[in-house]
């Protein structure tokens, strides 16, 4: 169960570039999230890890302005989301907040979800131009560039049903990341594609983290990565924070019996 904050935490808390505040989410009479407290640090990469159910997809799409949380405040850089201040009091954000404060905010998700009708080179370059304002060269500078990052400078004309599953997830990642997000979002990447096609995106993630100074959360079910990317890990079990800290504590060292057995299932 989550325990009263140190006074290392307060300050950590104070200084987030993420934080949930009390948050709770409720679907129907079902309570997916019980009163969260989190804080991320500007730069940090954090992987959550628990039991399907536990929550974890809940709060990056409730990050990413996917769901609506139904009670507490998630802020970012200081800045209320899905509320915004008017005098002292904190009322229900519009579309236009929303939209502004989305700008900070990547994420890729299980299944892709490119444009099958364009380039992969347009697919990327898309959202800079219309949602960033930036010109068509400047957009497609930045996209070769991370395309070349992510391996595909030799597929800017291709469409995405030449691609590989693993290709695909690698191009939804530079799509993503070429917006330049203070946070990234990362839900189970992995988990649409074979077997073989795991390590090549998770190679490309672990670059990533290793050289951008972006925020990142991580749902994932790969221990290992969890181990090599992150800088904490978050142990959630039935809406709750059950357990966390750095990987070799969390992954080496489980105290909650919860974890250990969650744990198990992977690490045996």
């Amino acid at each position: 169960m989550e325990k009263q904050l140190n006074n290392q935490q307060v300050a950590d808390q104070e200084q987030a570039l993420v934080k949930y505040e009390n948050v709770k989410k409720q679907f129907g009479d079902n309570e997916v999230l019980k009163g969260l407290n989190l804080a991320i640090q500007p730069g940090e990469k954090v992987a959550l890890i628990g039991p399907s159910g536990s929550g974890k997809t809940t709060i990056i799409r409730m990050l990413m302005t996917l769901e609506k949380p139904t009670s507490g405040v998630i802020t970012i850089g200081g800045e209320p989301l899905w509320h915004k201040k008017v005098g002292e009091k904190l009322v229900p954000a519009d579309e236009k907040h929303l939209r502004r404060l989305r700008t900070d905010i990547g994420m890729v998700f299980q299944h892709f979800n490119l444009f099958p009708h364009m380039t992969i080179l347009r697919n990327v370059t898309e959202a800079p131009i219309h949602v960033l304002g930036l010109s068509k060269e400047e957009a497609t500078e930045r996209a070769v560039d991370m395309l070349n990052k992510v391996g595909l400078g030799d597929k800017l004309d291709a469409y995405p049903e030449q691609l590989s599953g693993g290709q695909k997830q690698r191009v939804a990642i530079a799509r993503a990341v070429v917006m330049r997000p203070k946070v990234m979002l990362f839900d189970e990447v992995t988990s649409a594609l074979d077997p073989e096609l795991v390590g090549e995106v998770l190679q490309v993630i672990k670059d990533l983290a290793e050289e951008t100074d972006m925020a990142m959360i991580l749902v994932t079910h790969e221990m290992d990565f969890a181990r090599d990317v992150a800088d904490r890990v978050v142990f959630l079990h039935n809406g709750q924070i059950e357990e966390q800290g750095k990987p070799s504590e969390i992954l080496e060292n489980p105290k909650s019996e919860r974890l250990q057995s969650f744990l198990s299932r992977f690490l045996a």
